[in-house]
């Protein structure tokens, strides 16, 4: 009884100033929202000085109405594959995000999306599933629907990808789906450094950005380049649009073919990179320059390299639909 007594006696008692404040209710109700949001919160952490706030990057969604004044049709592709070697690793993951663009390069909507795991002839190696995350258990018994992909691809005008080298020979060995496309790149056809980056690589354009993403998965990959790629800064014209000029225009591969010996670390210093014959290319020291270039750069080799006039190193004519072949 005592218990009892006491206990009730304790429900009328005047509460010790710590217990007061243990119990005091809050301020507001518990499903009202802050008066701050997110955002409210993270710009007055930029505004101090002291912090910089990545923001997380998540995909536009496929637009219900294609708008007309976009009239030409862009896919950024990605993809993930075994190894580095074209010839001889393959393909486990292709993401594709097609979306529209006008004569300008502005960028309309996503008018289409498509992701899928396919399962190789040999065990993924190690290194790569903890690059991608992507496991032999994830691709048991898929198979990349091509039906789906053509669906993307064969109406483009244009394929992007960030390294269009790596992805672009990938692909033509995967599908013939992919041969005769125009193709651009976004590291190399894109002047990165003259908007403020100090790198080409997805993750750190992203990150300089201010934002991040689930990255070496390749729709994630896809969205977050086209993000970038329409980022636009000042009054300049955006990536894209420097990107979509670029694929227009064509370019020269030169081959210091029979170049001499010793002048080889002076060709590598200008930018001059090394073939070694296979598939049938030229064996020589080569570089690519845009058609303004060319009588510049012949004039250099006949002049510091040749060391005669006469000099006549071959040269072939590149279009989009020629670049980054295997």
């Amino acid at each position: 009884m005592s218990v009892q007594r006491d206990s009730q006696l304790d429900m009328f008692a005047k509460p010790s100033p710590a217990a007061a404040k243990v119990r005091a209710p809050s301020r507001r109700p518990p499903s009202q929202p802050d008066a701050r949001s997110d955002e409210d919160m993270a710009r007055a952490l930029e505004e101090s000085g002291n912090y910089r706030i990545l923001r997380k990057l998540t995909g536009r969604p496929i637009a219900s109405v294609r708008r007309p004044e976009f009239s030409r049709l862009g896919v950024v592709l990605d993809t993930e594959t075994t190894g580095l070697n074209h010839r001889s690793d393959e393909i486990i993951e292709i993401g594709a995000v097609a979306f529209t663009f006008d004569d300008d390069g502005a960028i309309g909507d996503i008018v289409g999306i498509y992701g899928g795991l396919q399962q190789p002839s040999r065990p993924i190696p190690r290194e790569v599933t903890r690059l991608t995350g992507i496991t032999d258990a994830m691709v048991e018994g898929q198979v990349i629907d091509i039906r789906s992909l053509s669906d993307l691809i064969e109406p483009a005008d244009l394929i992007i990808a960030h390294n269009a080298g790596f992805d672009r020979p990938f692909c033509e060995a995967f599908s013939p789906l992919f041969t005769g496309k125009a193709w651009a790149c976004s590291v190399s056809e894109i002047d990165w450094s003259a908007r403020g980056f100090e790198g080409t690589k997805l993750g750190y354009l992203v990150g300089q950005a201010g934002y991040f993403h689930e990255g070496h998965r390749a729709v994630d990959d896809c969205h977050a380049l086209l993000e970038i790629l329409d980022r636009q800064q000042g009054e300049g014209e955006s990536p894209f649009a420097e990107l979509y000029r670029a694929s227009q225009r064509s370019r020269i591969r030169i081959f210091a073919e029979h170049s001499p010996f010793e002048m080889k670390d002076h060709l590598k210093a200008r930018g001059y990179r090394w073939s070694d014959g296979s598939d049938g290319r030229l064996k020589s020291w080569w570089i690519e320059v845009g058609e303004e270039d060319l009588g510049d750069e012949l004039s250099y080799l006949r002049a510091e390299i040749y060391r005669w006039r006469e000099a006549d190193p071959p040269t072939v004519r590149l279009t989009a639909f020629d670049r980054f072949k295997p």
